[in-house]
């Protein structure tokens, strides 16, 4: 298992962090991404097998200087995890193009353009893709995570799309898909006290009513990242408290 490598977008926090960590404890070789390198360098400090890269996945060119800069430091690439992604909190009186665009980027495009840059690595190996998406494409919730709900049901349909494409050549697609996760993205900027009540208030909107754990989303990623799922593809898994089915 030494031998295996993985590239992790958005791997400085949250599940993404989750993710290198327990890959890297199960002997993979790990590179992350992402746009901060304070908390890419903290990461790649815990564990000697994992590496880092600053970028901004949405930027012009970068999913191929990811992937190349995986393969000069490792020499193959057996899986890509598409983790990084956006919100936008928008309603039909107040998005504008601009958010819309980088909301896509983000959340469609960049998954898109690190995959084509991959494929040629991931044949070879035999690899495995698995996109970060979200419970909320499946279980609209507010009107201004509309938008946000649409990109990630724009990736859902891709990762069945792209499984059925590239199962020919041994590559294997799917997604998870994270109900509420108790990440740095639930801080919503104001106080700890606001902070505390908005994860309460949706934990109460969950079957098990409680927020998930990054490492409980990231033992899937694993999972279906792992040859050993190697007759799983197309599939969207749901990990979020029971949220699509409440």
């Amino acid at each position: 298992m030494s031998s295996r490598v993985v590239l992790i977008t958005g791997g400085g926090t949250g599940i993404g962090r989750a993710a290198a960590e327990l890959f890297a404890e199960r002997g993979w070789q790990v590179m992350i991404s992402g746009r901060r390198e304070a908390p890419l360098a903290e990461v790649s400090g815990s564990n000697p097998n994992i590496g880092y890269r600053v970028a901004d996945v949405s930027a012009a060119g970068a999913a191929e200087t990811l992937v190349a800069h995986t393969i000069d430091s490792y020499g193959r690439l057996d899986a890509l995890v598409n983790n990084a992604g956006g919100f936008t909190a928008a309603t039909l009186d107040t998005v504008d193009e601009d958010q819309l665009v980088r909301l896509f980027r983000i959340n469609v495009f960049a998954p898109a353009q690190l995959l084509r840059a991959a494929l040629p690595h991931l044949k070879v190996t035999g690899g495995s893709v698995v996109n970060v998406t979200s419970a909320v494409a499946q279980r609209p919730q507010a009107p201004a995570s509309a938008y946000y709900g649409a990109s990630k049901s724009a990736l859902d349909h891709l990762t069945r799309s792209w499984a059925a494409e590239l199962a020919g050549v041994g590559v294997r697609v799917n997604a998870v898909a994270p109900g509420p996760t108790d990440t740095p993205i639930q801080n919503l900027g104001g106080s700890p006290e606001e902070t505390t009540r908005h994860k309460q208030m949706q934990a109460e909107h969950l079957p098990l009513r409680r927020l998930g754990e990054p490492g409980e989303v990231a033992r899937w990623i694993h999972l279906l990242a792992d040859p050993a799922s190697g007759w799983v593809t197309g599939q969207v898994l749901a990990v979020d408290g029971g949220m699509t089915v409440a």
